[in-house]
């Protein structure tokens, strides 16, 4: 290994390896990769002790940066977060292999037969901040679709990502597979992160995965093309039309549950006729609950609610807080939406078919949710195992990056002697 205080040379020999390790891996067969992530499972299992040290480690060093209560919940493993990462490892491996699956096939009147096929990107680098589960996630993900990857977690997780990243190596092992295709840059000096994002040669795609600060860093500075997202401004509105059951329950999850994860509702927006009811009782919930409500003046005679300012529209707390008002109806809501959103996950309750489609026609956001709680907004839950990250844009990779996502294609084409005229 290069010296670790010669970042450029670190990042030239990680990323030599990478790319000889990704050329490799993309016509590395399925049950190998199956095996290699099977056995990663059993290999973080056996080692969940040390893991759960070296976290403890990581959260030491973390409280003496003065990191937020946010950041540290996402940095946390216990038995519950390690036996999560365990699951999405096996459902991974569970999973079809995108690499080579056949997309289109047509045959031309020349004679000849063309299919569009799917392949890896090549080398993914993987920046991101606290959250030592994304070490497992993104290795895992990019094993599947036949790419190398560069992982740079954030230097408080970097003793519980080491371990991970062992662990993941320890299943390529086993399965013949090359080691460097999973590579943790073993360094918290961030100029690694400005050669990543300049190693043109090397990476094929970054994916930043973090608060906004890094991922505008990341936007800014890139000569790599990114997979990003720059906040998770999420709303959620409840139509005059909702069950009130429902509606009180699923707004205080997508609230409360986890506050400080990207599907976690920032913006709460009623109906107009539900303001002395339903939204009332709502916000009084989410008071009662511990969450501060900035209440627009429709809400502020709720006891314990705060009023709101302009801040407060297309502010991401990640936070136990949350933004209230209400709208005229379902097109207000759009508009606030369309005004406010960061295009990440946006949701509607209500029992009215013909607002929800019209709320998911008119609202241009990676994920749209009716009648279910904006938590859901996670690779996982739609059944990818596992995700890299949550895009927002809109070119090739939107909404939960699974393993298809990191995949482009190419066109096999076949004839039989055939010559163009």
């Amino acid at each position: 290994m290069t010296d670790h205080t010669d970042i450029p040379a670190l990042m030239k020999d990680i990323g030599e390896r990478a790319r000889a390790a990704a050329a490799e891996l993309a016509f590395a067969k399925p049950e190998a990769k199956k095996a290699a992530l099977e056995a990663a499972a059993e290999e973080v299992l056996r080692r969940r002790d040390e893991i759960k040290a070296a976290n403890a480690k990581d959260q030491e060093f973390a409280t003496e940066k003065g990191i937020s209560p946010a950041m540290m919940d996402r940095l946390k493993l216990d038995d519950d977060r390690i036996q999560s990462i365990v699951d999405g490892l096996r459902a991974i491996a569970a999973q079809d292999d995108p690499v080579g699956a056949v997309l289109t096939e047509w045959d031309m009147p020349s004679g000849l037969n063309i299919r569009r096929v799917r392949t890896p990107l090549g080398v993914v680098g993987v920046i991101y901040e606290s959250r030592p589960n994304v070490t497992a996630d993104a290795g895992a993900l990019c094993l599947k679709s036949g790419n190398a990857v560069i992982l740079r977690g954030g230097s408080e997780g970097l003793n519980s990502s080491s371990i991970l990243t062992e662990c993941l190596k320890t299943g390529l092992e086993k399965a013949g597979l090359p080691t460097d295709a999973i590579q943790l840059v073993p360094t918290r000096d961030r100029a690694a992160v400005s050669e990543m994002l300049k190693a043109t040669d090397y990476i094929d795609v970054i994916v930043p995965r973090g608060g906004k600060g890094l991922v505008g860093l990341v936007q800014r500075e890139a000569r790599v093309p990114v997979f990003a997202h720059l906040e998770g401004i999420v709303h959620i509105y409840v139509d005059k039309a909702a069950d009130p059951k429902k509606a009180l329950e699923v707004v205080l999850n997508a609230k409360t549950r986890r506050t400080g994860i990207c599907g976690a509702a920032e913006c709460l927006l009623v109906h107009e006729d539900l303001k002395d009811g339903l939204g009332r009782e709502i916000v009084a919930a989410l008071v009662k609950a511990g969450v501060n409500v900035h209440a627009a003046p429709e809400f502020q005679s709720v006891e314990g609610t705060t009023p709101a300012t302009d801040e407060d529209w297309g502010r991401e707390y990640l936070d136990m807080d949350i933004a209230a008002k209400t709208v005229r109806d379902v097109d207000g809501a759009i508009e606030h939406i369309r005004a406010y959103s960061s295009n990440h996950t946006d949701g509607i309750l209500t029992e009215d078919k013909a607002a929800a489609e019209r709320f998911f026609e008119r609202v241009d956001s990676a994920i749209l949710v009716h009648n279910a709680s904006t938590q859901f907004a996670d690779g996982g839950e739609f059944g990818m195992g596992a995700e890299i990250g949550i895009a927002t844009g809109k070119m090739h990779a939107r909404g939960p990056v699974g393993a298809e996502q990191l995949t482009s294609f190419k066109y096999l084409v076949v004839g039989d002697g055939a010559v163009r005229s």
